[in-house]
């Protein structure tokens, strides 16, 4: 068996003898001769430079929020007002990526939409190759997205339920202390009476208005409480659904992804169809030429031997 020989240094003398006789100067030969160790990198194309950006931005949000965590969970290190501030930074950041996501989706259905032929068949198959693994990655970004949202809906739903465990002791001490101002009032009402006759009348009416007011003021306080408590409420509610809505968005997703290797496999299984359509075709044609030319020499043949005898 002849063993194989290396022909590289050949094939680079041959080269250089080449660019030699081309009039190739020594600066243009010694580039041409580092092309073949050195190679350039290849470029990305707008897909892919899109994509490894929305996967940077994921990144730092997982960052950010890595960084800001016990930031945003500890009501001791920050205030509400820095604790908002986060959450709407975040917020942004999401909003972002996943603005970046639908643009991706975008760019592959106009690719789709272009690649389709005829009757809606895909023109190459390496072109549906390539739309199937861009679908994959925009399916990547959408569940690296989804479990950063993820992350931080729970850091939110612990925030809320902190500011419902802190509301629901100032409850009830409101009301406890509107109890006990009530109990109160009743025996400073009889000591009022009491020395009714030493103390002037305008006193008293002014008294009764100061009482009235603050009872009016306690009964709007403890109203807006519960609002408030209420609202509290409702945003961890929104947040849970918020959190079960992403989920079953992802997984909406993933059926999306199941139909769209249906639908290749469905594609491939019409083109073999229009394969074996059109090779019986061909083979029914040239049958009907076969049966033809059957007959004809077999007619010739009838006639030649009722001629002959």
């Amino acid at each position: 068996m002849v063993k194989a020989r290396d022909r590289t240094e050949d094939f680079k003398d041959t080269v250089r003898r080449t660019a030699h006789s081309l009039g190739y100067d020594e600066a243009k030969v010694a580039s041409i001769m580092a092309s073949f160790i050195i190679h350039k990198p290849p470029q990305r194309s707008p897909f892919s430079k899109a994509a490894l950006k929305t996967l940077e931005s994921i990144g730092e949000l997982d960052q950010f929020l890595l960084k800001h965590r016990k930031d945003y969970t500890d009501l001791h290190r920050t205030t509400e007002k820095e604790r908002d501030s986060i959450e709407h930074e975040v917020s942004t950041f999401i909003k972002t990526c996943q603005e970046q996501i639908d643009i991706l989706k975008n760019s592959i259905n106009q690719e789709e939409e272009t690649s389709k032929g005829w009757l809606g068949i895909a023109t190459t198959k390496s072109n549906a190759d390539v739309i199937a693994h861009k679908h994959g990655v925009v399916l990547i970004l959408s569940e690296r997205l989804h479990t950063v949202t993820a992350q931080f809906d729970q850091l939110r739903a612990v925030r809320f339920q902190d500011a419902i465990n802190k509301a629901i002791p100032r409850r009830k001490l409101n009301r406890v202390t509107r109890k006990d101002s009530a109990e109160t009032s009743k025996p400073d009402g009889m000591d009022l009476r009491e020395p009714e006759e030493l103390r002037a009348e305008p006193l008293r009416v002014q008294q009764q208005l100061l009482d009235d007011e603050t009872r009016a003021l306690q009964v709007e306080l403890t109203n807006l409480l519960d609002t408030v408590q209420e609202t509290e409420t409702k945003m961890v509610e929104m947040s849970a659904l918020n959190h079960l809505m992403s989920t079953h968005v992802l997984q909406q997703a993933q059926q999306i992804e199941h139909l769209y290797e249906q639908a290749i496999e469905a594609t491939k299984n019409v083109e073999l169809g229009n394969k074996e359509l059109s090779q019986a075709i061909q083979r029914n044609s040239s049958s009907r030429t076969f049966l033809l030319l059957f007959l004809f020499v077999l007619t010739f043949s009838i006639l030649f031997l009722d001629w002959y005898s």
